[in-house]
């Protein structure tokens, strides 16, 4: 039985109004248009977001989705719940210095609201880098907040970067656009209203 964490998305147990859900659901089906051929869905939790791009994108040109987390009981509710035969779950952890050895590389790395819950955030990056092939694309995300080593309100998050911290993740890639998003709204940062408040970024980056 998969436990609802209080910050686990799990659709079949909650309502089609929550935020927490809509939100989430929202950033994979904006990661529809970018996805191609291997993609790796890194902490994907119960395994919808791996199951919207393997029935979105199997005429789109994506020919296998890994989902990858440290839950066990995630995994075997993602293989139970979440089958498709493009679409394999995979027990790991994201910081795992052989993670990169063990699965490859792949064309699409996706990894949702994953980075502020991790401690070796030097190591958690290393290994996207190293799976990501040159010419592919990562999507990432993360609330933002206070910065690096400033405690936060959330018991789940190591902290919460500023704008400027999580844009400086990305130097290393040959680019990269970064999107806001508010609710299912996800707007172009450079369309954002300087007035308003968006809690949540997007980075889209090709090695």
């Amino acid at each position: 039985m998969l436990k609802d964490t209080g910050e686990r998305v799990i659709p079949e147990k909650m309502k089609i109004t929550n935020d927490l859900l809509l939100e989430h659901v929202a950033r994979y089906h904006f990661a529809i248009n970018y996805s191609s051929g291997r993609v790796l869905d890194f902490a994907s939790g119960s395994g919808y977001g791996s199951h919207i791009i393997a029935k979105k994108c199997k005429d789109k040109g994506v020919t296998e989705v890994i989902g990858v987390d440290n839950d066990k009981d995630a995994i075997a509710y993602g293989q139970y719940k979440y089958y498709h035969p493009l679409t394999t779950f995979l027990h790991g952890d994201v910081t795992a210095s052989d993670l990169p050895e063990k699965l490859g590389q792949f064309d699409t790395i996706l990894s949702f609201e994953t980075i502020e819950h991790i401690p070796d955030e030097k190591q958690f990056l290393s290994n996207i880098y190293a799976m990501l092939k040159p010419g592919g694309t990562l999507l990432l995300s993360t609330p933002f907040g206070k910065g690096r080593g400033v405690p936060c309100g959330s018991p789940f998050h190591v902290h919460q970067l500023t704008i400027g911290e999580f844009k400086q993740l990305f130097v290393d890639y040959r680019s990269s656009a970064f999107y806001l998003q508010k609710g299912v709204l996800i707007t172009p940062e450079t369309l954002r209203d300087e007035e308003d408040y968006y809690p949540l970024g997007i980075a889209v980056c090709e090695k």
